[in-house]
């Protein structure tokens, strides 16, 4: 059997695709949260939940309606996007003028909140949400096998990444979004409705938080605690990325899951720890993160 450095080249590329499966949702989501610290300056900390939800939302469409995996793709962060348009008017629209901390505390509770009511109703055990046959299967690529749902999986979050890169930093609605952070007034005088065109910022925020959890429903088995489990992690690579920086946040998330696989390979002691290390190692030496601005 062929190795590099000692490690069968099997195991070490297997590593690295779940690497990269681990870090196309790290990128989704904290990409979610850098357009919604970046454009509103609320830290979401309901975003583990909302996550959930749409896996949730995806295993009950199934189950409940008969509603495939493509169906769900596209209704799930809908529904769950709406769930945050109401959080945004209800709730965290009464916070903008006070300090970030209030924000965090109310989306940390809703959070548990909305984990406890999950729990509730459906346990804390798993629940198994079936690959879509268009994807089963996968190729040999001699080296090593590559399930058809996993590459699916890395192609999906990169090309949904660079879209909402491109939308935010090179289109006149995304301008129109980064002037209404800075001066919300002058782009109000434009006749632009600022706080509707935050709300819908925020329910896109969490439906991409969404559209993440049904395409994990397959790989990671449906359960209350799978966003709980995931988001510090996520709050992380956001914090080494760049609060607020989408590119920081896309180049961050798939960087630190082929870290995390690697480790996984040549010291699978560190592999827990091994993005905290580097997040106190940024925050020493930039502590505006990689890709952020000091202000």
């Amino acid at each position: 059997m062929t190795e590099i450095f000692g490690v069968p080249t099997q195991a070490l590329f297997g590593q690295l695709l779940i690497g990269l499966i681990n870090g196309s949702f790290y990128a989704l989501l904290s990409l979610g949260l850098a357009v919604i610290f970046g454009l509103l300056n609320i830290i979401n900390f309901a975003h583990g939940a909302q996550y959930m939800m749409g896996a949730f939302v995806g295993y009950l469409l199934l189950n409940k309606l008969g509603i495939g995996y493509w169906w769900a793709l596209l209704i799930a962060p809908i529904v769950v996007g709406a769930t945050g348009v109401v959080i945004e008017r209800l709730m965290l629209s009464r916070l903008y003028h006070l300090d970030h901390l209030y924000g965090l505390l109310l989306t940390f509770g809703l959070a548990l909140i909305i984990q406890g009511l999950f729990r509730n109703e459906f346990g804390s055990s798993g629940q198994p949400y079936a690959i879509p046959p268009q994807l089963a299967g996968g190729q040999n690529l001699g080296f090593m096998f590559l399930p058809n749902y996993r590459a699916w999986i890395i192609v999906a979050s990169l090309i949904v990444c660079l879209g909402t890169w491109y939308l935010i930093e090179r289109t006149k609605l995304g301008s129109y979004l980064r002037a209404a952070t800075e001066n919300p007034q002058m782009v109000q005088a434009f006749g632009i409705n600022v706080p509707r065109m935050i709300t819908l910022t925020y329910g896109f925020g969490v439906g991409l938080a969404a559209l993440a959890g049904v395409m994990a429903a397959p790989v990671y088995q449906v359960s209350p605690q799978m966003g709980a489990d995931l988001i510090i992690v996520v709050f992380a690579v956001v914090v080494i990325g760049g609060m607020g920086s989408i590119m920081g946040a896309i180049v961050t998330g798939f960087g630190l899951g082929l870290i995390e696989g690697l480790t996984k390979v040549f010291y699978p002691e560190a592999s827990s720890t091994v993005i905290f290390i580097i997040m106190a190692i940024v925050l020493l030496v930039r502590p505006a993160g990689l890709f952020g601005t000091q202000k």
